[in-house]
């Protein structure tokens, strides 16, 4: 039976308890501060990264190095894995990727580089379904075929309380559209492809949280197998533990419905107030 070790980055948000339970690593991005840079969930908090963004102080992110995947491939050859399938963030939204696929090439046994072309829990599922997959025997390339079959599969819908963190950060491409009317309205953006999109605009916060709810509500439907919900959020715990009430209440083909905090990469483009659902449809 062939070993297959999972390695993921740490905009899958994955809680400590999935990525125990399931032996993956977690090879975090970085977050600079005010020109100090820290590890993502490990030496930086959500909350400090919501106090710098609203306090103005200058914050921006930055892609591990290949020598960071470098030394967990290494780690996972040593613990006797046959392959490995490296999980990263959207190559669209961070260059990741492509850290990966340089360490790849020096790495002790093979490893399968997966653009999920997603983020966080959307991603983050997929990589669970992969490890799953992994511990039944599944070659590296059925392992990564799973992984991203998951993660292209979700459906992320997010609302943010305004537009001016993802234009900073260069990360708002066709959601620039709604910039000329950003202070009347507020966004619901989408994840497709990679890629972040305005969906719809409305008037008030509270609206916004309601379509999210719709949303993902429709979105769980004609699931065959279910799905699994996560909502995150940026300093906004309160909202997401009512919405992830509220969507256990009307999907009742939810497995679980988990309340999971943005980290520090994602929470500094998208500022505090974010709002965000991953429907993930289960594959059995």
């Amino acid at each position: 039976m062939v070993n297959v070790a999972i390695v993921t980055d740490s905009t899958a948000y994955l809680p400590q308890s999935f990525v125990a339970d399931h032996g993956i690593q977690v090879v975090p991005l970085h977050v600079v501060i005010g020109g100090t840079e820290f590890s993502e969930g490990v030496d930086v908090s959500t909350a400090e990264v919501a106090v710098a963004l609203r306090s103005f102080r200058p914050v921006s992110t930055s892609r591990p190095s290949p020598q960071a995947f470098l030394e967990a491939y290494e780690k996972a050859a040593a613990a006797q894995a046959d392959a490995i399938v490296s999980v990263h963030i959207s190559a669209d939204m961070s260059s990741t990727v492509e850290s990966a696929h340089l360490a790849a090439q020096q790495s002790p046994v093979p490893v399968t580089v997966v653009d999920s072309r997603s983020l966080g829990m959307a991603m983050g599922y997929g990589v669970v379904s992969g490890a799953e997959a992994a511990a039944k025997g599944a070659s590296a390339e059925d392992v990564a075929g799973v992984v991203l079959s998951r993660s292209v599969g979700s459906k992320v819908v997010f609302y943010v309380d305004t537009l001016e963190h993802l234009r900073r950060g260069g990360r708002i491409g066709s959601a620039s559209a709604f910039l000329g009317s950003a202070l009347a309205i507020k966004p619901i953006l989408e994840l497709a492809d990679g890629h972040i999109r305005p969906l719809e605009k409305v008037r008030t916060s509270a609206r916004a949280l309601a379509r999210l709810e719709e949303i993902a509500v429709t979105a769980a439907e004609g699931m065959e197998h279910g799905v699994d919900i996560a909502v995150h959020h940026l300093d906004s715990a309160t909202r997401a533990e009512d919405l992830a009430a509220r969507l256990r209440e009307r999907v009742p083909t939810a497995h679980e419905v988990v309340v999971v905090e943005l980290g520090a990469v994602v929470g500094a483009h998208v500022g505090p107030g974010t709002l965000a659902v991953a429907v993930s449809p289960r594959t059995a």
